[in-house]
């Protein structure tokens, strides 16, 4: 039984749906659920964020167990580039 117990606590970190990302210049854990494991993000230095406006925000409402949601630069790492993103909080 305990084995079952430590196999399934695994599993529940082990697809979180958690990642470290550069937002707005910062290092941040950005989640898909509310109630996914954040991992502790390892100290890195995130490029610079270039200039630009943010699009309009479309007003959509906030999945439970967040409190706000809003429009930030998040680093793709494949384009190497910034792209807005609604990330919740």
């Amino acid at each position: 039984m305990r084995y079952v117990l430590l196999i399934f606590a695994f599993s529940l970190f082990a697809y979180s749906k958690c990642n470290c990302e550069c937002v707005n210049g910062e290092v941040q854990t950005i989640c898909e659920n509310s109630y996914d494991y954040k991992p502790v993000c390892s100290p890195r230095v995130c490029p610079v964020v270039p200039p630009s406006v943010a699009p309009i925000d479309s007003g959509y409402i906030t999945p439970p167990g967040f409190s706000q949601c809003s429009q930030k630069q998040v680093y793709n790492d494949n384009a190497r580039i910034y792209e807005w993103r609604g990330v919740c909080e």
